[in-house]
């Protein structure tokens, strides 16, 4: 009796030290009274129990929060694949669990649903594209964007979380320059094919002279069980598809972000500056050669409204001599704006440099695209001589 009463008694000191929030103070005392440690396991027990309980609490309360993308289940394609891609990048879906099924009652509980549900509402994160009414296209939904390819649900999710998507894996504001650019270049180059070839849009009219069996699409579909295959487990493919398709599209971001965007930056800078170099406006100079110039020319000229198309790029090249290279008149095409004079083609050294009245001459190449001289000076009066021989035949109502 005597033994319980000091029991008791010492349990009352050593409750009153203890900070039940802090399971570790619990232990340190008791472990201290070894003469009550076998009295006092039963309220150590509870002790831990209570904060235990807490604990898986707090876990239950996790889960229920848990965000649910859905989409359909069976055979996967490249739309959806890049679409669930996309939203895992996203804060809000960084965890979220992808349900892969075509019950209408286990969709209804996804917090957003891709290429499956029949329906396409941002207000609701609905992103179906499959029933019959559906025909929009980027440009359709915001009309200042010119691309007119109907969507899948990998454009559907890219057009109206794109920018979002960009700014976190970037860290540039949504509302910057560059990422508006970038915006756009990702769609152009990489989610409008996934969009046209789920939807089943060629690229050309009439039958293709080859097959091309290594586009994006079609690496996602060979990781679809084969057809005789004992297991139809789609799961661990779709998995795999989404690893590669959001590795692929990574690595093309971050090439476009760290050398098709500074390029950028590069051509609009001597675009600005293009009166400085001649003041026709028609010749741009790069101080640094290897610049890939002629689609960003193209585009800024429309951007920046240059009235004059510019005829002439110049530059150095690997030796430290400089090159004068004609403007094309688009972009998939061999004709120039403006070749280098006829005369001068085919012509090299001493010779050309006496033909033209310009020193240093190196070379004009016979298909009159591009031509050489020694010093950035001797370039730049190549490209001159040839504008004003187009102005003078202008003049004289030659074509």
């Amino acid at each position: 009796m005597w033994c319980v009463r000091t029991a008791a008694i010492n349990l009352t000191k050593i409750t009153s030290q203890i900070n039940l929030s802090k399971p570790a103070s619990v232990f340190r005392l008791l472990n201290s009274q070894a003469s009550c440690r076998r009295l006092l396991s039963v309220g150590v027990t509870r002790v831990e129990l209570r904060h235990m309980s807490s604990q898986a609490k707090k876990l239950c309360t996790d889960n229920m929060t848990v965000k649910k993308i859905g989409t359909h289940n069976g055979s996967f394609h490249c739309d959806e694949v890049l679409a669930c891609f996309f939203l895992r990048q996203l804060p809000e879906y960084k965890d979220a669990e992808i349900i892969r099924t075509r019950d209408p009652a286990k969709l209804a509980e996804c917090d957003i649903v891709v290429d499956v549900g029949g329906e396409f509402d941002p207000k609701k994160h609905r992103y179906d594209h499959h029933q019959r009414t559906f025909a929009e296209s980027f440009h359709s939904l915001f009309p200042e964007k010119p691309w007119v390819t109907k969507l899948s649900s990998a454009g559907l999710v890219y057009v109206h979380f794109g920018r979002q998507l960009l700014a976190q894996l970037t860290q540039l504001k949504e509302d910057d320059r560059q990422l508006e650019v970038l915006f756009d270049k990702l769609y152009e180059s990489f989610v409008e094919e996934v969009d046209a070839v789920d939807n089943g849009i060629s690229q050309y009219d009439g039958e293709a002279r080859y097959s091309v069996s290594s586009t994006l699409s079609a690496r996602v579909g060979h990781l679809n069980p084969r057809w005789n295959s004992k297991s139809q487990d789609t799961e661990e493919g779709f998995r795999k598809a989404m690893k590669m398709v959001g590795e692929e599209f990574l690595d093309r971001l971050d090439f476009y972000q760290t050398s098709w965007l500074p390029a950028r930056v590069v051509v609009e800078e001597a675009v600005k500056g293009r009166h400085q170099v001649d003041p026709s406006g028609e010749v741009l100079s790069f101080t640094q050669g290897g610049c890939p110039w002629k689609e960003h020319l193209f585009s800024l000229e429309k951007e920046l409204k240059v009235e004059t198309p510019i005829k002439f790029v110049l530059y150095p090249d690997q030796n430290g001599q400089w090159r004068v290279q004609c403007v094309p008149a688009g972009l998939n095409t061999f004709q120039n704006r403006l070749s280098l004079l006829e005369e001068w083609r085919g012509i090299r050294d001493e010779a050309l440099s006496k033909l033209s009245g310009i020193k240093d001459c190196i070379f004009v190449h016979a298909g009159g695209f591009i031509g050489g001289n020694k010093t950035q000076d001797g370039a730049l009066e190549m490209a001159r001589r040839t504008l004003q021989a187009a102005a003078q035949s202008h003049a004289n109502g030659s074509s």
